[in-house]
């Protein structure tokens, strides 16, 4: 996977957790309907897509453990994906 891939993977991860996440706050707190079973197995697959993007561009990138650790990381953390494509992926990217 090149790093413009793994851009675009990481920020749809990111959105479909933060989507997620407001689907199940919205459902508990105000009632609302119940997309989890929806919105759930998208996220589980672009979260699968992330793990083996971070896992196949390390080698790569010349991440070390810490760094894929913290990649990896990043995408259960709330606007992770974001930090990660931010702060990691920008730099990398070639122009």
């Amino acid at each position: 996977m090149s790093i413009k891939n793994f851009r675009y993977v990481a920020i749809a991860e990111a959105i479909s957790w933060l989507v997620l996440l407001t689907a199940t706050i919205a459902k508990y707190a105000a009632d609302g309907p119940d997309l989890a079973p929806i919105l759930g197995p998208i996220h589980g697959i672009l979260f699968l897509a992330y793990v083996y993007g971070a896992l196949s561009l390390r080698e790569d990138a010349g991440w070390n453990g810490n760094m894929t650790l913290g990649v990896l990381a990043a995408a259960v953390i709330p606007f992770g994906g974001f930090v990660v494509e931010r702060r990691v992926l920008a730099p990398a990217a070639p122009a």
